[in-house]
């Protein structure tokens, strides 16, 4: 059974065979064996000569067969290094390999039938690249530390590194590391390198010590192990120390005085010196300095940057009274702790024995101290308050003179004069006064808690004693006054000018009070209107501080002047006028905007600026040209020069001004003067007439004025001209001359305040020869000023009663117009053909015959 089994297996596989050969042959392709012999070796580097067999491939074939190889070697890289004989299969190298570059060949081998070309057998071959030390292993470079004074042996300082190109697998690629010297030579030091794989730690026993050696230099070398030769290179570490705190601060001195006046601070008084033989500048030489013995802090000591010195300082005054002599002493150590190191033994296993001192080690030296004595000098002090701020409360408005407080100041100086006296220092409402002697401080004025002076119901005033030492001195008290409220204030309104707008229905504004006083004295308020306000104003609501004035639809647009009563919670009441103005706001929305929307802007005043200086510059040009010494005389035109001014008011007759021309006075008449306007004065003429015998005017010393009978004349006029068609008034004066300064019997005033010289109207007549001697302009316009100075709006002085004296037409005649005197100077009766026909009634009464010879010539 088992012989059967194995036949039918084996007859199987032959089976199988002859179908996969039969599958071949029909597609003209034939599999053959296909196997990875063993692989052959080859030298790197190998000297030569070349070409040098590296082996044989041999195959067991009946029929001939061609030999070919490619890959690695022959058409890859490294390429042209293998060949083979194609008849007997002997594998030849051509040229040297690197192994560092390749260590392994991979080829494909291929045996061809000669006779019909086809692939007999395929092989793989690898050829192994045997490596040869050529490398040396070398250091990753040179190596650079710094390493502290302080530092304790053991420690690892540095760590180098080594590689060897080689195989790692063989002796040729592995190296050893050692420290092959250092420099300088230090027998207080030892370093050690300790290797692990391709890495080296370098350690150190004993001590640094910068004072000796800065750096040391440390040569390194990496060592191969091959069989054949060893190859090496060595490296540089440097190690570079630094230098720390292994010695203490010396004090070698101090400079200075050591004396401070009392009450004296912020100068210094003494320099202490140190030594220290640590590098300068480094935080192990940087000295710093602990005081002792000053529990008031009075003193301070810091160290100069410069010169390492302790620099003692005083900072707060001192007072002789304390002491004369203040003992300190000072310490000094440096910014970096200070540290020992001191080799005791050298064993050949393990650390040195090393006395190693720092940090917080209980076995540091003792720190070195220094006395100082500090000596302190009297000077005059100022005295002193007891307490030096004192609060009181006071009610407001106590009267003048009441007590306040009473300070106690006091003076410790023992060489020094201790007297002194109180003043007031600071009172800037000027309420207080003080004593001299005794410090007790009262009011000069009423405490007023609303002061601008007062800041939240407090005022302060500060009170001095000055001393009478040599320069005196000054003590300062404070005293803060607490003012309590008294209900001594009303409550105002915070604006009393108001605009409201017209509307069909009742419309409201705000109105807001305050009072100065403190509740319970202030708010809330009580408002009330005065006055007949009913159906047009009202208030609602009538409490608090703001309140709402309601406008009813009655009250008319224009300006309405408000009474409010406005009383405090305690009764206490102002009475305030409010302004409220009622207009259409169909074109504005406030009627106050109307007279905001008329202000000049900036540029608008610019512009009238300049305009006023363009005006002024042009008078000053005009007065400059008129001032002249010599003036010429314009003569009047021949014309009565009567005028007739407009009226720019509504109330009649009362800016109608028709001066007489007064310049064609004949003064050989006497001069009457009747006011027929207050601004007008009308001069009439009466024939042989002396300035003893003219009416209205009396003589007094040097002068002439106006007497009483001037006066009754003009009062009596109380018919007015207006109907003749002059346009201005006779009036009825209400008031005598001796309103205008012209009394009858005190009068001082001459003719000079009319222009006339003083003392040219004694004793002459008034005859044309003499008018030299008299301005009559001047006596117009001077009567027209006084005049005017009388007359008010709604009181003029030519208040009347229309009075009807004839018709156009006819002929008039009355009593009271019969006294005013006609000057009888030539009238030009050209002048007469063209008056209007309401001057026609005047001008009959005043020239009938000149009038009656134009009617009768038939001119008008």
């Amino acid at each position: 059974m088992g012989t059967m089994g194995a036949w039918t297996i084996s007859m199987l596989l032959i089976l199988a065979v002859v179908l996969t050969d039969s599958a071949t042959s029909r597609g003209k392709i034939r599999q053959k064996r296909n196997w990875i012999i063993d692989s052959f070796d080859m030298e790197e580097e190998y000297p030569g000569p070349y070409p040098y067999k590296l082996g044989k491939i041999h195959l067991d074939v009946k029929y001939f067969v061609k030999l070919h190889i490619c890959g690695q070697g022959v058409d890859l890289d490294p390429k042209d290094v293998l060949e083979i004989d194609q008849r007997d299969g002997t594998l030849w190298s051509k040229r040297k390999v690197n192994f560092e570059e390749y260590k392994l060949l991979k080829l494909n081998f291929e045996a061809k039938n000669v006779s019909n070309g086809e692939v007999d057998t395929r092989l793989g071959i690898e050829i192994q690249i045997k490596d040869v030390n050529d490398n040396t292993p070398q250091l990753e470079g040179d190596y650079k530390i710094s390493l502290d004074e302080s530092t304790k042996q053991g420690k690892d300082i540095i760590t180098v590194r080594a590689d060897d190109l080689d195989d790692s697998t063989t002796s040729n690629g592995t190296f050893d590391l050692r420290i092959v010297s250092v420099t300088p030579q230090d027998p207080d030091i030892d370093f050690v390198l300790a290797q692990a794989d391709t890495v080296g730690k370098i350690t150190f026993k004993g001590c640094l010590n910068y004072e000796k050696y800065q750096k040391y230099t440390i040569l390194v070398e990496a060592k191969d192990r091959g069989e054949v030769v060893q190859l090496s290179s060595t490296g540089t570490v440097t190690v570079n120390v630094n230098d720390k705190n292994n010695h203490p601060p010396i004090f070698t001195g101090q400079t200075g005085s050591g004396i401070v006046k009392e009450g004296e601070s912020g100068m210094t008084i003494l320099r202490i010196q140190v030594s220290d033989e640590d590098t300068e500048g480094t935080p192990a030489w940087k000295a710093k300095y602990m005081l002792h013995g000053d529990p008031g802090g009075y003193f301070k000591i810091t160290t100069d940057p410069e010169t390492n010195e302790g620099v003692l300082t005083v900072v707060k005054p001192l007072d002789y009274e304390d002491g004369q002599l203040r003992k300190l002493s000072v310490t000094v150590e440096n910014e970096e702790p200070y540290f020992t190191c001191q080799v005791n033994g050298r064993p050949q296993q393990g650390l040195w024995d090393v006395a190693w001192v720092g940090g917080d080690s209980d076995n540091l030296p003792p720190v070195i101290s220094r006395p100082i004595t500090i000596t302190v000098e009297d000077t005059n002090d100022p005295p002193v308050f007891l307490p030096d701020v004192k609060y009181i409360r006071v009610m407001e408005n106590s009267p003048v003179g009441t007590p306040l407080y009473k300070f106690t100041a006091d003076d410790h100086d023992g060489v020094y004069a201790s007297s002194f006296e109180y003043q007031v220092g600071k009172d800037p409402a000027g309420w207080v006064t003080v004593d001299s002697k005794t410090g007790q401080v009262s009011t000069t004025k009423v405490l007023d808690r609303e002061s601008p002076y007062v800041n939240d119901s407090l005022y302060t005033a500060i009170i001095w004693a000055v001393d009478h030492g040599e320069p005196p001195m000054t003590g300062t008290g404070t005293l803060n006054i607490y003012l309590i409220d008294e209900n001594d204030n009303v409550p105002v309104l915070d604006e009393n000018v108001l605009a409201m707008c017209l509307s069909d229905e009742p419309i409201s504004a705000s109105i807001t009070a305050q009072d100065l006083d403190l509740s319970p004295y202030s708010d809330p308020f009580h408002f009330e209107l005065l006055g007949d306000v009913q159906g047009r104003w009202k208030l609602d609501p009538t409490y608090g501080t703001k309140v709402n004035l309601v406008k009813d639809t009655a009250v008319y647009a224009g300006h309405h002047e408000l009474t409010l009563k406005i009383s405090d919670s305690q009764g206490h009441h102002s009475l305030q006028n409010l302004s409220v103005t009622v207009c259409d706001c169909t074109e504005s929305q406030n009627c106050l905007s109307r007279s905001r929307s008329t202000e000049m802007g900036g540029s608008a005043i610019g512009i009238v600026i300049l305009g006023l200086l363009l005006l002024l510059a042009l008078l000053l040009l005009a007065s400059l040209i008129s001032c002249k010494s010599e003036k010429v005389f314009i003569q009047p035109e021949e014309s009565p020069g009567w005028h007739l001014l407009p009226s720019n008011i509504e109330t009649p007759g009362t800016d109608c001004k028709v001066p007489y021309p007064v310049d064609q006075v004949d003064i050989g008449k006497a001069v009457n003067v009747k006011l027929i306007n207050s601004t007008n004065p009308v001069i009439v003429m009466q024939e042989s007439a002396t300035k003893s015998n003219v009416p209205g005017f009396s003589q007094y010393g040097n002068g002439v004025s106006l007497n009483q009978q001037s006066t009754q004349e003009i009062a009596s006029s109380k018919k007015s001209f207006r109907d003749m068609g002059f346009g201005y008034e006779e009036a009825s004066i209400r008031k005598s001359f001796r309103e205008f300064g012209y009394a009858e019997a005190s009068s001082r005033k001459s003719f000079r305040e009319f222009g006339y010289a003083e003392g040219s109207m004694m004793n002459r007549k008034f005859s044309h020869q003499e008018s030299s001697s008299i301005r009559p302009d001047v006596l117009n316009s001077q009567l027209i000023q006084r005049l005017d100075m009388l007359e008010t709006f709604e009181n003029e002085l030519g208040d009347y009663d229309p009075h009807d004296y004839a018709y156009e037409g006819e002929p008039a005649s009355d009593a009271q117009l019969d006294a005013i005197s006609i000057p009888d100077s030539e009238v030009d009766s050209n002048l007469l053909q063209n008056l209007h026909p309401k001057f026609r009634t005047l001008a009959h009464i005043c020239r009938p015959d000149l009038m009656e010879g134009i009617y009768s010539n038939g001119t008008v």
